[in-house]
């Protein structure tokens, strides 16, 4: 049976039973009373590293207005301008913000590239190179399983490498979120580094371009990669960063190979981002 591709957050969570929209409207209503008195960080000397998975049509609006409240902040950098910031020897001049996105969705290109290069925003899209161009049916135990897709009656897809090709050209950056989506503290030494490096090969082959930057699928340390042994593997295999889903702030000095990041959904209000972004 054939089915269209999932153009809505609407159509994404079409299947999602209701207790998991009262748990989201639950977690909203207890962000906006701990945001209160929250305001972003006005000092100066960091990076923050906002990323997303999808950025459907009904999100495009909010997501431009996320990046632009963003924008009275800070300024935007690429993900190779911060990871020099964070190895330089000075301290971080300024306040900054570094775009990634995760999983190579498809939605991405078509719903968050406009909005970027209208701004002259270049972002990191962390691709699964196994993915490259596979579209996922409802139910498919991957797509369920794995991204949380809970459509009905649409399919999850993702960039082909000619869509690649064109981020690139239109100024982002492509980056490596392994072969498969493993989580690398399930794998052993060898099947961890090879993840790590055949995804690398992969993704520089299809696009022409290096592939200098990995990130930790599911992004946990301890739990998803092992902080011991698994930025030290991506080191070997030339990456010159290694990103987790770790909230916080990035200075000079800090580790590359050890970037925190802040999860968005574009339909959070200002009061979430303040309250995430808010000085620690």
């Amino acid at each position: 049976m054939s089915y269209p591709p999932t153009n809505s957050l609407a159509e994404y969570g079409a299947g999602a039973p209701w207790t998991r929209r009262a748990r989201a409207t639950a977690r909203d209503l207890l962000l906006r009373g701990l945001a209160a008195g929250r305001r972003m960080d006005k000092t100066s000397g960091w990076i923050r590293f906002p990323y997303y998975h999808h950025i459907f049509e009904d999100e495009r609006a909010d997501f431009a207005r996320q990046l632009d409240y963003l924008a009275n902040f800070g300024d935007f950098i690429t993900l190779g301008e911060a990871v020099a910031m964070i190895r330089g020897p000075a301290e971080i001049d300024g306040r900054f913000f570094c775009l990634t996105f995760d999983d190579g969705l498809k939605n991405c290109l078509d719903g968050a590239v406009p909005l970027l290069v209208e701004r002259n925003i270049s972002a990191e899209f962390y691709v699964v190179a196994d993915l490259a161009g596979r579209s996922l049916p409802p139910g498919d135990p991957l797509a369920v399983e794995v991204f949380g897709f809970q459509g009905r009656d649409t399919t999850l897809d993702f960039m082909s490498w000619e869509d690649c090709r064109a981020l690139i050209g239109a100024g982002m950056t492509v980056g490596s979120h392994g072969c498969s989506h493993a989580r690398l503290s399930r794998l052993d030494r060898a099947a961890a580094d090879q993840e790590l490096g055949r995804s690398k090969e992969i993704i520089e082959t299809e696009t022409g371009a290096p592939c200098d930057h990995f990130c930790a699928p599911y992004g946990m340390p301890e739990i998803d990669f092992l902080p011991e042994r698994d930025p030290g593997l991506a080191r070997g295999q030339g990456y010159l960063s290694f990103a987790s889903g770790s909230r916080g702030p990035s200075r000079a000095g800090d580790d590359p190979f050890a970037l925190r990041r802040d999860h968005l959904l574009a339909g959070w209000g200002n009061y979430q981002l303040d309250y995430f972004f808010c000085k620690d």
